[in-house]
This record gives structure tokens, sequence and C-alpha cells, in this order.
């Protein structure tokens, strides 16, 4: 059988349980979709997920780009069978404790657990780091945070980001400008943060700065709104993200919607106009999740949108390791002993009384 080759296209979508449907196979094959996303109800074992992946990736060449996120503590799809990954907090209690050399010790250490174990199931990303502070105001957020030092979160995130980058993942920094300030959850509301720039320019925006100076590959912005910059969520957002981000941070790397299904991004209109603001402000990608209909109404009539740097940025996406060769590295003593040392940082607290973050934990 000929693999067809099709370039991939700016859609992100699901799919929604252990292989793949027949329906879900032609929706994969559309010119629209470049990407899948897989959450927790996609997961059964390994064996399963490794059977999974592949059959995703034998669809089409170059092959779909497969993402979750897996960030640990209350975000963290894959359970049995992967090392449980700790709440990011914890690293900012050790950044307190024990210094920030340890805290960045241990950040990579995390890093490189996280994305072997992805890597050796075909998984190519996670949606991570959390760059947004701990304000102490948003549920959502709480301990996925590093930190509310900005510089702390910056210096754990790159920690966290070279191990990613070792073992063959690129970093998502999320969720641009910042998160962590509000009290609403985005997934159903749309909150708003009445600061002004140059405070958000003083705090929340520091690690984002820093993160794009030492290459961070990809941003995702928020669905939350700063009335004093833009009257429209950052995601849709022109100002935020062509001339803040793009112009005046300089990040040139991949910027990935958050989801167009949230409840902060629904006020914008029917999905195919989500999508077209999303592009417009500078989304290079859409994420449509948990609403195959909405990802059918959308492929109905679409026209990609003119992007020259689309193939190239979902290339770079690309996991570089390789499934073979994280298996192999997963045999080593030294990467069982990173497991073990990860597995320790991790306790039932991380996820004791948390909001739930799309999927119950």
């Amino acid at each position: 059988m000929t693999v067809p080759h099709i370039p991939r296209g700016p859609v992100m979508a699901d799919i929604a349980a252990l292989r793949l449907t027949g329906e879900e196979k032609q929706r994969l094959l559309d010119p629209a979709v470049g990407g899948v996303i897989l959450f927790r109800r996609n997961f059964q074992n390994i064996v399963q997920l490794k059977e999974l992946t592949a059959e995703i990736k034998a669809l089409r060449t170059p092959g779909l780009i497969i993402a979750v996120d897996h960030e640990g503590g209350r975000v963290q799809r894959f359970i049995e069978g992967f090392t449980r990954l700790p709440a990011m907090n914890v690293l900012g209690q050790i950044w307190d404790k024990e210094g920030a050399s340890a805290a960045e010790t241990a950040a990579g250490q995390v890093g490189r657990v996280l994305a072997t174990e992805l890597s050796a199931c075909g998984i190519d990303l996670s949606f991570t780091p959390v760059l947004d502070l701990d304000w102490g105001n948003c549920p959502v957020i709480g301990n996925r945070s590093f930190h509310r030092n900005p510089e702390a979160v910056a210096r754990l995130a790159l920690a966290l980001q070279k191990g990613l980058e070792e073992s063959g993942m690129k970093s998502c920094g999320k969720h641009f400008p910042g998160h962590g300030f509000v009290e609403g959850d985005s997934h159903l509301v749309l909150p708003e943060d009445g600061r002004s720039l140059p405070e958000l320019e003083a705090a929340d925006l520091i690690p984002f700065l820093i993160m794009s100076r030492e290459g961070m590959a990809a941003v995702m912005p928020a669905h939350v709104v700063y009335p004093q910059v833009d009257t429209k969520p950052a995601g849709f957002s022109e100002i935020w993200l062509k001339q803040i981000l793009r112009r005046d941070i300089g990040f040139k790397g991949v910027i990935f919607s958050d989801d167009l299904t949230m409840e902060g991004a629904c006020g914008a209109g029917g999905i195919k106009e989500r999508a077209r603001l999303s592009f417009e402000a500078g989304c290079d990608i859409v994420l449509v999740c948990n609403r195959p209909d909405l990802v059918d109404e959308l492929r109905d009539g679409f026209i990609i949108p003119d992007n020259p740097d689309l193939a190239g940025r979902w290339q770079y996406m690309a996991n570089t390791l390789g499934s073979a060769a994280a298996q192999t590295v997963m045999q080593t003593e030294d990467f069982q002993a990173a497991q073990a040392f990860v597995a320790g940082l991790a306790s039932p607290q991380d996820t004791a009384g948390g909001v739930k973050v799309g999927e119950a934990f």
C-alpha cells in the first residue's frame, strides 16, 4: 500500500479511543490536519500506545506530529508504566530549600525522563513547560507553576528544556503572556487580567523573554484578555502575538493556539471564525480537542492560510531521538537511576484537592 504524501496542515485534532476508526483515518488524511493530540482516554498501556502512535504515523508522509499534555502532577495523561512526574512547584520548593543548583539539576532530570519515556512510545511533543507565575490566584494553574519568582521560573524551565532536548523533544512554553494572575479557568470562562503592559513586562513576561532567547521551540497563548493591552484574548490578538511576541521579544518558533473548544475561546464565534482569528493573530497551528464534529466543520471548505514557515515549523517539532533509541536509553543504569530520582519527587500531594485540567487525574 502506498502511503500518500500530504504536507502537514495547520490543524491539530484528536481521536476518541484506543485505536483509529475508519472515520478517524479519513479525518486525519485531510490536508488541513498536521498533528494529533492524545489524552488519557487514548491510553491503556504502553504496548497499546506504541501501536496507536505507529498507526497514526503510518497514515501519511510526512508523519503527523503527535503531542500530549504531559507536564507532571495534575497534568500527566499516561500513568501505568510511566514514571509519575512531580508537579512543577516541587522543583520550586527545592529551589527555596536547597538552592538553585539542586533545583535545576532536578528539573533537568524531570525533562530527561519525561521526554525519553514519551519518545519510546512514538510521541513527538509534550506541551510543557508551564511558564505562568504562581501568584496564588489561579487554581487551574496552581502547582503546575514552578514558582512565583520569574527568574526561578525561567531558570527551572531552561533546565527542564535542556533535559527535553537531550532526549529528542522540543519545549512549548505556556500560557503566554501569563495565566497565573487571574482567578478564572479559561476552560470554563474568559478571564481578564487588568494589569498594564509595564506590569506584565516586569513579571509574567520575563520567563517567555528568557526562554525565547534560549531556543524555546514553541509557545501556546492564553485564552485570557488583558484589556489594558488589547480587548481580544491573547490567542486572537495580533498585538500580543505579532507585535509583542514576534517583534518585541523576537520569538521565532511555533505558535500553537490553546484548544479552540475551551470556553475562553468560544465568545469569538463559531469554530471557523475562531480558527480564522487565531491564524490572523499569528498562530501557526490551531488545536481543536474533544469535538470531532467541530474538526469536520472546520475542514469543510477549509482554505489553508498562507504560511511559508508552516512546514519547517511542524518539522522542527518532530521528535529527534526516535522510539528505538529511546528504548535503548531506558535500559541503561543511568537512566533507571534518573527514573527513580524523579519518581521520588512525586507524591499524592501533587494531585490532592487540585482542579482538574481538561481531564480527571
